[in-house]
């Protein structure tokens, strides 16, 4: 078989094996780093309606009045219709970036509107920033644990993931200084540092202000660029968390944000703020990959923050989150009180603690059985690690709906430790020698 003049294994094989993807050997050397995630299948089953889902962080978008985005759009249509359906700026539309400053002003954030990037997604700011910044081998420091999602595109561009320890504070300084100086001496090429300082994905804890201090130092003396990414800090519940890392260092930070969570992420607008020279950058690899982000998306919401009370409406998901926070823990600290867990102040996680022995990604499948469903501690890492993790997310069920889920998952968690407390008190069996002449040897029963 050939292919565009390539000649092609015949039936499938490539090399030792076999491969049913007749341009398998065409691809880039960087997909190997595309990996559908290895819990992504079962989630399919966890969408079923009778399956609580512990799982995904989806925002709860039905506590947004639906007049409000039906105004808006309305609005839009009749006053805007030929510039909403038209191409934009790739930077962005002027009036949403002059919002989102004051968005970003809630977390001490002063900025220029010109160095604003309106990207699809913060998500899709992060491919930018990483697309622009990584060769293949080069390191990107990360929490442990970190971001799935932004570990599948730090490795599509094939890079180094080296984790670095949190505690319940946050990004651990020194252990940030120690791997600095470790890779430095292993010659290695970091080019930035990944956080998510603020209610951190997984993790839910957020990192003082004392500690963001001292990390953005380690990081000026080192040369390393930081790329704070932020789609939680407005979604605090008692008390607002420290402010931004970017409200103090401008040169050497870039900061994400997002409409995902505070309104809705079926929009698909976030943004970069970035210094001046990185800026530029952004915005020619923006029109790249997608011309422009949507003129319509962007109206919609610069409509929705002019007549909206946006503000009070963050509030209303702040209640909502911080109810739903307090029915887990209330749940763990009632079915599963041999775990550990954090305590977030805002967000949409729990990390949770099993016992050593027990293996998050391998007891899915049973929690999936039981019709629960979270996310394993292993994708939260590049090197394997969180084996004995779970995140669970409390953003999209119901109290009632998150208590039950809790109530199902400790049946699964429980059973394997029933199983593995009976298997470590069994005593080995005796075995009895083969004998000559006898085919098999008889049942050990005594």
């Amino acid at each position: 078989m050939t292919t565009h003049g390539t000649p092609r294994p015949e039936s499938g094989q490539h090399g030792s094996g076999t491969n049913l993807d007749p341009w398998y050997d065409l691809y880039a050397d960087r997909t190997a780093g595309l990996s559908a995630s290895e819990v992504r299948a079962l989630f399919a089953v966890a969408s079923r309606p009778e399956v609580v889902s512990l799982a995904g962080g989806m925002p709860f978008v039905s506590a947004l009045p639906p007049e409000l985005i039906a105004g808006a759009f309305e609005r839009v249509i009749r006053d805007r219709g030929p510039q909403a359906l038209q191409y934009g700026s790739g930077q962005g539309v002027p009036e949403l970036r002059e919002q989102i400053l004051e968005i970003m002003a809630l977390e001490g954030i002063r900025a220029s509107v010109d160095d604003v990037v309106v990207t699809t997604g913060s998500q899709h700011a992060l491919e930018l920033v990483t697309k622009l910044f990584i060769n293949p081998g080069d390191v990107v420091l990360a929490e442990g644990p970190s971001y799935v999602t932004a570990m599948v595109v730090f490795n599509s561009f094939q890079a180094d993931i080296q984790h670095v320890p949190m505690d319940e504070h946050g990004l651990i300084p020194q252990a940030l200084r120690e791997h600095i100086a470790r890779l430095a001496a292993e010659g290695k090429n970091i080019k930035f540092l990944y956080t998510v300082p603020t209610f951190s994905n997984p993790a839910g804890v957020t990192l003082t202000w004392e500690r963001r201090l001292e990390i953005l130092e380690i990081c000026r003396a080192n040369d390393i660029l930081v790329l704070e990414d932020n789609p939680y800090g407005l979604l605090y519940f008692d008390s607002p968390p420290p402010q931004a890392m970017r409200s103090v260092e401008e040169d050497g930070v870039i900061y994400l944000g997002t409409f995902s969570k505070t309104l809705a992420p079926g929009f698909r607008v976030g943004w970069a703020l970035a210094p001046h020279a990185i800026r530029e950058k952004l915005i020619l690899a923006n029109e790249a990959a997608v011309l422009s982000p949507s003129s319509f998306s962007q109206l919609m919401i610069s409509e929705y923050l002019n007549t909206a009370d946006w503000k009070g409406q963050i509030n209303t998901f702040r209640g909502i989150y911080h109810e739903r926070r307090d029915a887990m823990l209330a749940a763990l600290a009632e079915y599963l009180p041999q775990l550990t867990w954090t305590v977030p102040n805002g967000g949409f996680y729990i990390w949770a603690t099993m016992p050593n022995h027990l293996d998050s990604k391998a007891m899915l499948p049973r929690a999936v059985k039981e019709l629960v469903a979270y996310t394993p501690g292993t994708a939260f890492y590049a090197d394997g690690n969180g084996r004995n993790n779970i995140r669970l997310s409390f953003c999209y069920p119901t109290p009632s709906f998150i208590r039950e889920g809790i109530r199902r998952l400790s049946t699964v968690i429980n059973g394997e430790l029933d199983l593995l407390t009976t298997f470590s008190q069994t005593s080995p069996l005796r075995t009895v020698p083969l004998q000559r002449g006898i085919a098999s040897p008889p049942p050990n029963i005594d």
